[in-house]
């Protein structure tokens, strides 16, 4: 039961990466939560018997599971890292950390290979971790899963406070609740194989109710945190996309005012403006430009804007200044238009003033 709910948790992780498929240009975490949900779906007690019969029930599906889960651990911990880390760089090969991976599963194998496992069995640990080869062969797994979730969630925790945007910060704090309660998990079990060599079953079933609840939790705050970000992108990208269509409407009347007489600045008509299949923030930023540009050849065109033209000119100003939820987020705030706009600056050398801005004209309803 815990495994399938520990599975259900991160194939839902999957469904939430999924519909940011093409807009996200590493997919490391798709593909290492794909890993980990294959690795957690082998252990299920009816998808494992039947697929150990398949191989010749002998446990090699065990096998196929804890390597994959390793293999998922890594490229997970890798793809939260450079999200984390200012200093990593995502092309950079991580020769070191393959390196050790590589180890782990050579090592995984060697292990197994040595176990006495002539039937196959849902409880691996439970039926043959008595024997010392079967106890380094979980040691091999846990502690390599320990090591790397342990310097995740500490990498989540140092960084945390850099993310620019809210719901980064709380993401990086999920991950790192969920990594700190795998570390956990780890010491339980390799205290669980411990005690299972000297014989202490009482001991090893009290453990195993910690093993279960910090499994759940850590597959809980991990799935929570990885799914924050794009869920928040969604939902950004929808609002943005109300607020630009509303920006275009209100700037194409500045736009038609500013350019009409001074025609050699438009790249496009006015009948073309609305129905260009370019994005409405590419829109935007176009108009502005030849907006920008008709004002600084001809001065007088600023007469005819009215202090509601302006308002708009300096609200589209500083929406272009913040990058859009689509591009992915770094490592440090953005900055973004805290000095003054072109706009300003060419109202200040022909008037001496830049308009004054209120909450909300800064905040217009999409």
């Amino acid at each position: 039961m815990i495994q399938l709910l520990a599975a259900s948790l991160i194939w839902g992780l999957v469904l939430c990466l999924l519909p940011g498929l093409r807009w996200r240009a590493d997919h490391s975490i798709l593909v290492a939560a794909v890993t980990i949900a294959t690795a957690l779906t082998l252990n299920i007690d009816q998808v494992y018997v039947a697929g150990d019969a398949l191989v010749g029930s002998r446990n090699v599906l065990d096998l196929l599971a804890n390597i994959l889960m390793v293999v998922g651990i890594y490229f997970l911990s890798r793809a939260i890292l450079r999200a984390a880390d200012p200093e990593e760089i995502p092309s950079r090969r991580d020769h070191f950390g393959l390196a050790i991976l590589g180890l782990v599963i050579v090592g995984l194998i060697v292990c197994f290979s040595a176990v006495a496992a002539p039937y196959s069995s849902t409880s691996f640990m439970k039926d043959f971790g008595d024997q010392w080869s079967a106890a380094v062969y979980s040691a091999v797994q846990f502690g390599y899963i320990g090591i790397v979730v342990g310097i995740t969630g500490y990498t989540c925790f140092r960084f945390r406070g850099n993310m620019s945007r809210p719901y980064f910060r709380i993401a990086f704090t999920l991950i790192g609740v969920g990594c700190s309660l795998a570390v956990i998990l780890v010491l339980a079990v390799l205290g669980m194989d411990v005690l299972h060599l000297h014989g202490d079953l009482v001991g090893m079933r009290a453990l195993s109710l910690v093993y279960d609840a910090a499994l759940v939790g850590a597959m809980a705050f991990l799935c929570a945190g990885l799914a924050l970000p794009p869920t928040a992108r969604r939902i950004s990208r929808r609002r943005e996309s109300k607020t630009e269509a509303t920006l275009v409407g209100r700037l194409t009347e500045v736009w038609e005012k500013t350019t009409d007489q001074r025609r050699e600045v438009r790249l496009v008509s006015s009948a073309e403006i609305v129905d260009r299949p370019d994005s409405a923030r590419r829109r935007l930023h176009r108009m502005l430009v030849e907006i920008q540009d008709a004002l600084l050849i001809d001065p007088e065109l600023l007469k005819v804007l009215d202090d509601r033209d302006h308002q708009v000119l300096n609200r589209v100003e500083q929406y272009l200044a913040v990058p859009p939820s689509r591009t992915e987020d770094g490592t440090g705030p953005h900055t973004v238009g805290r000095g003054s706009t072109l706009h300003d600056r060419i109202r200040r050398q022909f008037f001496g003033h830049a308009p004054s801005k209120t909450r909300s004209e800064a905040e217009p309803t999409a």
